[in-house]
């Protein structure tokens, strides 16, 4: 039996090449939220990302998402897009690519509803990246739907017939009035400070429904107390290696960094990264965070947003061999 399974280096985040540069050298502005997949019979890369302004300067916030392919995994062609107008919402954030039957494939996306100012993911399926439709756009999980606050950046992977979907949520709590008013006047509970985001599963046979199980990755002691949010699950030998961004407090909203967990099933997670992060970047708050990896040719390919000295954030890729 080998001794080490998908080995993965040690990492520095500041030597990434950047696969996208915000649109301007200030704080809030950034693409970011990757999400990759390798298409092994065409031989090319698929990555979604989001863009992203302060607030105040209009459009602000995730104001557009795309999709975007290559053949290199470095050099990227934006193949279909999506503006928040088209989805009447205050903001989008981190969505998710997986193939569906019959060479189809499945956008899983997160916003906010415009109905009542809390976040969800929808679903939206195509005979090829580049034709998703807004308009067929169908519920996947909402707030009312999973007894949260919110629900938002999917990562979906099938096993078998099984559809799994992470997702991170903002834990229902007893509120006080003053807590109940600004949780979600802003339309981002997430930057309140009211409740904690942990990471819950749902799963599908179908597609058509997902059954919400609740939290499996809970928030930790201390520096992921607020958030613990799964962004990566990397298949071994023994299980499940999982990768997920945590902070302490709402101050660390945005600017969040990347910890380790194990499971065996996924439905567990255990943490590995207790007393501090796994990953922090060399400049301002050293915000890693949303890391997605896939394997190719003996080379893990991982891609991930970082804060940069001037505040904005790059969306970098490091290609490290698993020697």
């Amino acid at each position: 039996m080998h001794r080490v399974l998908a080995p993965l280096p040690p990492l520095d985040p500041g030597r990434g090449i950047v696969v996208r540069e915000p649109e301007r050298q200030a704080p809030g502005y950034w693409p970011g939220c990757p999400a990759v997949w390798y298409e092994v019979g065409r031989q090319r890369f698929l990555l979604s990302y989001r863009q992203r302004r302060p607030r105040g300067t209009a459009p602000d916030r995730g104001w557009r998402c795309a999709l975007a392919a290559s053949s290199d995994g470095v050099v990227f062609d934006d193949i279909w897009e999506i503006r928040k107008e088209e989805l009447a919402t205050a903001s989008m954030e981190r969505f998710s690519l997986i193939p569906a039957p019959g060479g189809r494939y499945r956008l899983y996306i997160s916003y906010v509803d415009p109905a009542d100012s809390r976040w969800r993911i929808d679903v939206l399926e195509a005979a090829d990246p580049g034709g998703f439709a807004a308009r067929s756009a169908r519920p996947a999980l909402t707030a009312a739907g999973t007894g949260t606050e919110g629900v938002k950046d999917p990562y979906a992977l099938r096993i078998g017939p099984v559809t799994y979907l992470f997702a991170s949520f903002a834990a229902a709590r007893s509120f006080t009035a003053a807590e109940r008013q600004r949780a979600h006047r802003t339309a981002d509970i997430y930057d309140t400070g009211v409740t904690t985001h942990p990471t819950g599963l749902a799963t599908s046979l179908d597609d058509a429904g997902f059954d919400w199980h609740g939290p499996v990755l809970d928030t930790g002691p201390r520096w992921d107390a607020y958030q613990s949010r799964l962004t990566c699950v990397i298949p071994i030998a023994a299980g499940y290696l999982g990768l997920y961004d945590g902070s302490a407090s709402a101050r660390e909203n945005y600017e969040e960094h990347c910890g380790v967990a194990v499971s065996g099933d996924l439905w567990h997670w255990q943490r590995l990264t207790i007393e501090q992060p796994w990953l922090t970047g060399p400049y301002g708050s050293g915000a890693t965070r949303y890391l997605d990896a896939v394997l190719v040719d003996g080379q893990w390919w991982i891609y991930y947003e970082m804060t940069r000295a001037d505040g904005a954030h790059d969306l970098r890729l490091l290609q490290v061999p698993a020697t």
